[in-house]
């Protein structure tokens, strides 16, 4: 079994709250990590015979339980949540005593903030990340190129890996967006996550994508919040700071699982990745969802942005943890020269960051120049875990 590297922080977060939230996409491994590594009495609320427990009298259910209640697919009862409030309440002082596992951000959130704002901690739990897959023997190349959803990841064929990728999509797009009010077919919305996917690492034009599916772009910005919410995709935001120069105000988007990705490419082994037009933003997306994934575990209320001016200059990723900020350049390649460094030298002097990486496939690492360095990828996920980025 695959220790989950997110477990630490969710019995730290057990010791501090009442109750917990564990959110994630779908097939992520939630369930598992919390019947593997939690001990409670567990439900599932999308299984008949476990909502009917709560369906009478969930008030009565709630406080009969001494020891602690894994409730999953929360959001499928929403009445729930006020209720648990009170029993909560009750015995403030008493932690750990429920774990709500949930799929769906923007339902699962609102109800949280009306009902039990203070008394839950929240943890996003990502599809395998690549110290977890490694257990699985699967390496970094492989990894990237089938995501890290647990069963498609440690598929060893390739027809059943691009067989599993189509059912997760169908099922998204066919039966989860549609629960949503999704005024979009099917079909369209395979369209429009074809279309994301050959953005992905760009600045999103909500207008041309609205144009291609005839629809507004004030409609494309309401479902690119379901697919976000969905853990689908994720728009990286640019990151302002007034130091005389024109910055781009359009966010990045990406496909959040490099599996997906490349199965709405079209790409289905390595040779076709390393051939691929994407291949550059493809690998800059993967790295940009490890080292959040990474940071997130590490460090709590870290910030994420890009920087990019009118100019050209650009980092792919900015950690912001209030007063110190660090800078990744992500290069698809075995060497790396000072060109590559350059915008983060820019950078650094103007104040934008304190440090900043090089993160390439090579297997070197060195200083490049003061406060830039270059690290090989593997090392710098795992650099990232350990809390050991952004120091000099």
């Amino acid at each position: 079994m695959i220790r989950r590297r997110a477990i630490g922080v969710v019995k730290d977060l057990a010791t501090q709250f009442p109750a917990v939230l564990i959110l994630g996409a779908r097939q992520c491994g939630k369930t598992t990590l919390a019947k593997t590594f939690l001990k409670g009495e567990y439900f599932d609320l999308e299984k008949p015979s476990d909502l009917q427990v709560f369906l009478g009298d969930p008030e009565f259910a709630l406080r009969r339980f001494q020891g602690p209640v894994i409730i999953d697919e929360a959001q499928t009862l929403p009445e729930i949540f006020p209720i648990l409030r009170a029993v909560i309440d009750e015995r403030r002082g008493q932690k750990g005593r429920f774990f709500l596992l949930g799929s769906v951000n923007p339902a699962l959130i609102k109800q949280i903030s009306e009902s039990l704002a203070g008394r839950v901690g929240l943890l996003e739990l990502t599809p395998f990340l690549l110290a977890e897959a490694k257990g699985l023997d699967v390496d970094l190349a492989t990894h990237w190129l089938r995501g890290g959803f647990p069963d498609a990841c440690s598929e060893k064929s390739e027809s059943r890996w691009q067989r599993w990728e189509e059912n997760y999509v169908r099922m998204f797009t066919e039966r989860d967006l549609l629960r949503h009010g999704v005024k979009l077919s099917h079909v369209q919305t395979r369209r429009l996550l074809i279309m994301l996917a050959h953005q992905h690492g760009h600045l999103m034009n909500a207008s041309e994508l609205g144009r291609s599916l005839g629809i507004t772009y004030h409609t494309v910005n309401a479902y690119l919040d379901l697919l976000e919410g969905h853990y689908l995709c994720r728009r990286l935001i640019p990151y302002y700071v007034n130091v005389g120069k024109r910055l781009v105000k359009s966010p990045k988007v990406y496909i959040r699982d490099s599996g997906v990705l490349h199965y709405l490419l079209g790409i289905s082994n390595e040779r076709q990745l390393l051939e691929s037009p994407y291949r550059g933003n493809s690998w800059e997306g993967y790295m940009v969802e490890q080292i959040i994934a990474m940071e997130q575990l590490a460090h709590a209320g870290s910030q994420f942005f890009f920087y990019r001016t009118h100019a050209g200059a650009e980092i792919d990723l900015l950690i912001d943890r209030g007063r110190k900020r660090t800078g990744f350049e992500f290069k698809c390649a075995l060497s790396v020269d000072r060109n590559d460094w350059t915008n983060l030298k820019s950078a650094v002097s103007d104040g934008i960051i304190e440090r900043g990486y090089v993160v390439y496939l090579g297997e070197r690492s060195y200083t490049a120049a003061d406060d830039i360095e270059v690290v090989s990828a593997g090392k710098m996920i795992e650099r990232v875990g350990k809390g050991l980025v952004g120091n000099p």
